[in-house]
C-alpha cells in the first residue's frame, strides 16, 4: 500500500518548484496595475450609474406618455 503523504509531499514539492519559476511583479508594478483596477472599476461605476439613472428617466418619461 503506498504512503498517501508522500504522494502530498511530491505534490507540494513540484508546486513549489513552479511557483518558484514564476516571474513575480515587483512592489511598484503591483501598485500601479492595483491603482489602474481601482480606476477601472470606479469609472465602470459611474458609467453603469449614469446608464441605470438616464434609461430610468426614458422610461419613467414614456410611462407618464401613456397613463
Amino acid at each position: 500500500m503506498k504512503n498517501p503523504f508522500s504522494a502530498i509531499r511530491v505534490f507540494v514539492r513540484e508546486m513549489w518548484d513552479e511557483l518558484l519559476k514564476c516571474a513575480w511583479p515587483t512592489w511598484a508594478e503591483l501598485g500601479n496595475s492595483t491603482l489602474i483596477v481601482i480606476v477601472a472599476a470606479i469609472i465602470m461605476g459611474v458609467f453603469t450609474s449614469i446608464s441605470d439613472f438616464s434609461l430610468y428617466q426614458v422610461v419613467d418619461l414614456l410611462t407618464s406618455w401613456v397613463s
